[in-house]
Parts: C-alpha cells; sequence; structure tokens
C-alpha cells in the first residue's frame, strides 16, 4: 500500500529511525512465548492466574495473538505493570515495574527472532550512507543487549527504549532525540514500524516519512491511516528510498 510521500520523499531520506520488536524482530514469535514466560514467573504457585494476565495485555486466545495497539504491542513497562498489578494483588508499582524490566533485558535479546540477517541488512543500509538508530518501547538495557547480540553495533548510530528520557510511543520525544543526535532535520528522518504508536512518534516529530510493516500485530488496513507506505518487511524499504 502506498500513499503520497511526507514532507521529504524519496531521496532526500538521510536518517531511517527502526521500531524494534514487529519490525526488525517479529513480534509473535519473540513476544508471544516471552510474556507467557514472564507471565508464569511472576504468578509463581498461582499459575492459574496467567491466562488472565495475557487477556489483560491484549492476548486473544481465539487467534493466538496479541492484538495491535494492545499494551503487549505498543506499551510500556508501566503500562503492563499496571495491567498486572491488580491480578497480582501487588501495589508495589516501581518494584514490578523494575523486576518486569530486568527479565525484558536478561531474555528479550536471546528470544529475539529476526526478520531478516540483521547484520547484512544494516551493513547494506549504513553502505548507502544512511544514520540509523532503533526507538522502543521496550526498556533501553534490552535494546543495547540486542544490539550486541545480533552484532548491529558498528551499525546503530542511536538507540533508545521508554527509559532512556526521551518519553515513550506515541511521543515525538525519542524521533526527536535521533534527529538532534544525527544533526538530521525531522523531514530528513523516515520512521519505521509496525504499530501506529510508531507512526505516531513520527508524525508527531514531523518526520519526513512513515513506513509501516507487517511483521508485527497491525495489519495494512490499521496502519493505512498514517503510513505513507506499508510494505511486508523492511527488506522492501531500501527500493523506498531510491
Amino acid at each position: 500500500m502506498t500513499k503520497s510521500p511526507g514532507t521529504a520523499g524519496r531521496g532526500r531520506i538521510k536518517g531511517v529511525l527502526f521500531d524494534k520488536d514487529g519490525t526488525l524482530f517479529d513480534y509473535h514469535g519473540t513476544w508471544g512465548p516471552l510474556l507467557a514466560e514472564v507471565a508464569a514467573a511472576l504468578a509463581g504457585e498461582r499459575i492459574s492466574l496467567v491466562p488472565a494476565m495475557l487477556a489483560a495485555i491484549g492476548y486473544r486466545e481465539a487467534t493466538g495473538r496479541f492484538e495491535a495497539g494492545s499494551i503487549a504491542a505498543a506499551g510500556d513497562t508501566f503500562a503492563l505493570a499496571d495491567a498486572w498489578r491488580t491480578l497480582l494483588e501487588r501495589s508495589d508499582r516501581e518494584a514490578l515495574v523494575a523486576r518486569l524490566d530486568g527479565y525484558f533485558a536478561e531474555l528479550g535479546p536471546a528470544r529475539s527472532i529476526p526478520v531478516t540477517d540483521l547484520r547484512a541488512y544494516f551493513r547494506t543500509m549504513k553502505g548507502r550512507g544512511l544514520t540509523l538508530g532503533i526507538a522502543t518501547n521496550d526498556v533501553a538495557a534490552s535494546a543495547a543487549g540486542t544490539i550486541l547480540r545480533f552484532g548491529l553495533s558498528d551499525y546503530i548510530d542511536f538507540a533508545a527504549g521508554y527509559d532512556s528520557g526521551h518519553g515513550a510511543k506515541p511521543g515525538p520525544g525519542m524521533a526527536l532525540a535521533f534527529c538532534a543526535a544525527s544533526g538530521l532535520a525531522p523531514g530528513e528522518v523516515a520512521v519505521v514500524g509496525d504499530n501506529m504508536h510508531d507512526l505516531e512518534m513520527g508524525r508527531g516529530a514531523g518526520a519526513g516519512l512513515l513506513v509501516g510493516v507487517l511483521t508485527g500485530t497491525s495489519t495494512a488496513a490499521d496502519l493505512a491511516p498514517l503510513a505513507d507506505h506499508v510494505i511486508a518487511d523492511i527488506t522492501l524499504l531500501p527500493a523506498l528510498l531510491d
């Protein structure tokens, strides 16, 4: 699906800011099992709570998937903790957030399933002279660990999580921070993501190109209201930038 491009259009994009989960990594293959494991660890002996915990963050048993725009798909750790606190009968929000972030930082990099050979992909993108970044509503430590695990440190110029001090999506903070760090104008940046939160971040920052991908929780119809283009996955992005 293609609409008319944003303010920069093809040929003037100098930087690309990627979402992480659902964009660089297959969302359902990575986060479905991971969130079920974390829910079980938190439930402990009350394992019967797990189905309700997953449903509270957007899992639908009928489809076996998390819904687009749900807490699991687009929220940060605070939103996840708030959804689970009542079920777990826990009042210590900050402690629960810290525990969740610990799980994600430890388990996320090891469990992530890339949508393509990311090292080769980012090497090629860097070879085009692009400035590259990652903006995620995951904890920053998980993003950093994932970059290391997949050997992307030489290619990623910027990485931010919800706790990096720029705010969480759908706010524009991470995109604006990418622009500030790279010296690029917002109109020279493409934002790529699988969720409306990603595209809303890009629009709020004034990004020149908004690209939706279908490797996450959203359909093309979900992304169409904001996306300049919707593509199957990131491997089709270079053709949009030519």
